[in-house]
């Protein structure tokens, strides 16, 4: 089992930045996809961003540019860095991490809500 808790949402202007944290515990030594996706009202899940085993990270077209996905593998920790934010960013984000057998793991989710 993966246990995933992220942290780092909250307010912010358009053109703001915030850094999403994602801390893994558990069963993660067989991990081989680790990212984030977003759900805004009224609208399915949807991928913000992977990155892999081998660090070689993916984004979805609407975050090229803006958004970097990044690890820290000696804290366990999957962080999402969003810069030039835009109303349209505003979700509820989710870490994710899929297993070598294909288990999914989600966290909890946490609020970005960006609004002048």
């Amino acid at each position: 089992q993966v246990q995933l808790v992220e942290s780092g949402g909250g307010l912010v202007q358009p053109g703001g930045s915030l850094r999403l944290s994602c801390v893994a515990s558990g069963s993660i030594f067989a991990i081989n996809i680790r990212g984030w996706y977003r759900q805004a009202p009224g609208k399915q899940r949807e991928l913000v961003a992977t990155i892999t085993r081998g660090n070689s990270p993916n984004y979805a077209d609407a975050v090229k540019g803006r958004f970097t996905i990044s690890r820290d593998n000696t804290k366990n920790t999957v962080y999402l860095q969003m810069n030039s934010l835009k109303a349209e960013d505003t979700a509820v984000y989710y870490c994710y991490y899929r297993h070598v057998t294909g288990d999914e793991y989600w966290g909890q989710g946490t609020q970005v809500t960006v609004s002048s």
